[in-house]
């Protein structure tokens, strides 16, 4: 099930090249902040529910409840935890979406949705962004899951950036002549 969520926070981005996270294959994802008061909540939580309907039909609630526990939902109600089990910065008090597309490398917009690179500079790590993301149901060899693709994320906003630093601007270095060079 396709929808788009608008002007959440986006952490982990990897969106212009495949990363590979602990020992996964490279893929495209990225995480998504989204305040629990967001109207979205209850039609993310819809839309989770619609497609383990779809694939489970009446096992759906039971299933969807097993997978909640285990933890095998890309819905997160409460914040994205790091290995000692503390709240990474700026996920305290949020709900997480977890999105992941092994093969096809989501679509990357400004806002006036003029295609963006990783040099651009303008999608990053604490930005606010729109994601096309869709849901989709998992019962295979590997096990049962409710995954979300990303399909794509236009930058909103700026926002404080995670992991702090940013490139240097041209404008912070003088002009060099050539006997400047030593």
């Amino acid at each position: 099930m396709r929808m788009t969520i608008t002007n959440v926070r986006l952490a982990f981005p990897a969106i212009f090249a495949p990363q590979a996270f602990g020992e996964g294959e490279p893929a495209y994802s990225a995480k998504f902040i989204v305040d629990p008061k967001d109207p979205q909540v209850q039609k993310i939580r819809d839309a989770i529910a619609a497609v383990a309907k779809e694939k489970w039909g009446e096992k759906a609630s039971s299933i969807l409840a097993l997978l909640t526990e285990q933890k095998k939902v890309a819905w997160v109600e409460g914040p994205y935890r790091n290995s000692n089990g503390d709240a990474y910065d700026g996920f305290e008090g949020k709900f997480t979406l977890s999105t992941r597309s092994a093969s096809t490398r989501p679509s990357a917009l400004n806002r006036d949705k003029t295609p963006v690179t990783q040099n651009d500079g303008v999608i990053y790590p604490g930005c606010y962004v729109d994601a096309a993301v869709e849901f989709y149901a998992q019962d295979n060899k590997w096990g049962r899951r409710i995954n979300c693709g990303i399909r794509g994320v236009r930058f909103v906003g700026p926002g404080d950036s995670f992991g702090g630093g940013s490139a240097a601007s041209t404008d912070e270095f003088s002009d060099l002549a050539d006997e400047d060079f030593v």
